[in-house]
């Protein structure tokens, strides 16, 4: 294993342009260009270097796609939420609030799992308690609408945990390298030596780069999820508490404020 590593390492250090993933006109140094960038750096690490590279651009695009799309999901569920504070709990009976809400939406779901778990209850050959049938369905709801939130999370925390040592895969590489140009030239000057331990360095700060938005991306995301279950899990709550009630079980709903009564006319 080693030996192979040591042996691309030393491959990259030769300029064998049949080992680089990049094209041969993005490796084409020319005068007054800056030798120590990123395009230079990965033309010069081979193609060790460049798969590195791609492996943390794949984390990072895929970081940026969960973060944007979990963002869409949870504003979404939050909406729904305050449609429920609105509308749901003034309706006459759960099936009427139910009907007010968005034909997808996460609330609408445990309300009609709920509906359907009292219905079947009389079907059960084997004797068990409605309240703790209800509760389990409600929970099994929840858990399901719960695990399609944090869908994605894994791979952020995965993201975060291991970019910073893929990057330093490609910093010791580069490091290699070095050593290996030097052994070659036969002298350890800053020209020899700058070049392959810099572009050793720009691995590592990649890996950082990309590991850091991972881990607040999931922090935060992880954060919101927790609320969206709270709220959930006391709906849940609130639905089972009227249907065990037969509707008469509701939770305290804000009241319209009244009309300000008019003003007196004022005495001549």
């Amino acid at each position: 294993m080693f030996n192979l590593i040591a042996n691309a390492a030393a491959a990259a250090g030769s300029h064998d342009v049949g080992l680089t993933l990049m094209p041969a006109s993005m490796c084409v140094k020319s005068e007054g260009e800056n030798p120590y960038g990123l395009i230079p750096a990965l033309c010069e690490g081979g193609i060790v270097s460049q798969i590195t590279f791609l492996v943390l651009l794949v984390m990072f695009v895929g970081t940026l796609y969960i973060l944007f799309t979990k963002l869409f999901e949870q504003n979404k569920v939050i909406g729904q939420g305050k449609a429920v504070d609105a509308n749901f709990w003034r309706a006459p009976t759960l099936a009427d609030g139910a009907a007010k809400l968005e034909k997808n939406s996460a609330y609408r779901q445990v309300v009609e799992d709920g509906l359907r778990a009292s219905e079947e209850h009389n079907k059960l050959t084997d004797p068990v308690e409605a309240h703790d049938w209800m509760h389990g369905t409600l929970e099994r709801s929840q858990n399901h609408i719960n695990s399609k939130l944090n869908g994605g999370l894994a791979f952020l925390a995965t993201v975060g945990s291991t970019a910073p040592f893929v990057g330093l895969f490609g910093t010791v590489i580069g490091i290699l390298r070095a050593l290996v140009k030097i052994g070659a030239s036969g002298q350890a000057s800053i020209d020899t030596v700058a070049g392959p331990v810099g572009e050793a360095l720009i691995m590592t700060a990649i890996g950082l780069i990309v590991a850091v938005p991972a881990v607040l991306a999931f922090n935060w995301l992880q954060s919101r999820n927790k609320s969206i279950a709270r709220r959930l899990s006391t709906f849940s709550n609130d639905v089972l508490g009227s249907i065990m009630s037969n509707g008469q079980v509701k939770p305290a709903v804000a009241a319209a404020k009244p009309a300000a009564p008019a003003a007196a006319p004022k005495k001549a």
